[in-house]
């Protein structure tokens, strides 16, 4: 049975505008499967969708045959969003970490600890008494990841993880995301990112799916990615020339 199964999915913010129509997929347990797409393809509202942020219109998105939209199935997925401010309102970052378990009745000490723990699980118990908005994005998106990492989720849902990262910050998430043995799905324009970390990637053109390949697969047909909207990831680009 796979770990996520999603079938049929169709969502629209508007009556009469699909923004995703007829998305269906599988994903097995521990596997990385990266979702790329030009912009407005749908990348981020699958993401959302299978989060449990919002309602499809129609379909069903079920984890170990559980539905993300009851409870079991909802707690089982962790997002991080492409802006990692926007899941920060905390004094410091440990106190950010440990919201969502202090919020269940851990108590402040324990929470602290755990926080530490998940910290240091993205090499970053060093920010832990920093307020959060004096973070670089690097360390931003390692505290956001820790917030998840510590609700013990079994799905990483990751929004354009590498955006706007300068190469030292990219490099170090591309590094961890490699190192996590959960299941991840992650949405980005990064083809290069997918190179290093997908087992294999869902292409998205406008809200419907293009194509499936393991990786590197479509990431090199340079063809195929024109067709939807992308370029060659700038490695391939480079060997290529």
């Amino acid at each position: 049975m796979a770990h996520l199964q999603v079938e049929g999915l169709t969502f629209g913010y508007e009556k009469h505008r699909k923004v995703l129509h007829n998305i269906s997929f599988s994903v097995e347990k521990g596997r990385c499967v990266c979702i790329a797409g030009a912009n407005g393809s749908g990348k981020s509202t699958l993401l959302e969708l299978i989060a449990s942020c919002m309602e499809p219109s129609a379909g069903t998105i079920r984890i170990n045959a559980a539905s993300v939209f009851k409870k079991e199935g909802a707690q089982r997925t962790g997002i991080v969003f492409q802006e990692p401010d926007n899941q920060f309102f905390m004094p410091t970052v440990w106190e950010d970490v440990a919201f969502g378990i202090m919020k269940k009745g851990t108590p402040p000490e324990e929470g602290r600890e755990m926080a530490m723990e998940a910290l240091n699980l993205v090499d970053a118990g060093h920010i832990a008494e920093r307020p959060p908005y004096k973070l670089s994005g690097g360390e931003k998106h390692r505290a956001a990841i820790a917030s998840i990492l510590i609700l013990d989720r079994e799905i990483l849902l990751l929004d354009e993880p590498t955006a706007a990262l300068d190469p030292r910050s990219r490099k170090n998430i591309i590094a961890l995301i490699k190192s996590f043995n959960c299941t991840r799905i992650i949405a980005s324009h990064d083809l290069d990112m997918m190179l290093d970390t997908a087992d294999e990637v869902i292409f998205l053109h406008r809200g419907e799916i293009a194509a499936r390949s393991e990786t590197p697969g479509l990431l090199l047909d340079e063809g195929f990615l024109r067709g939807i909207g992308l370029e060659l990831p700038l490695s391939a680009a480079h060997c290529s020339g």
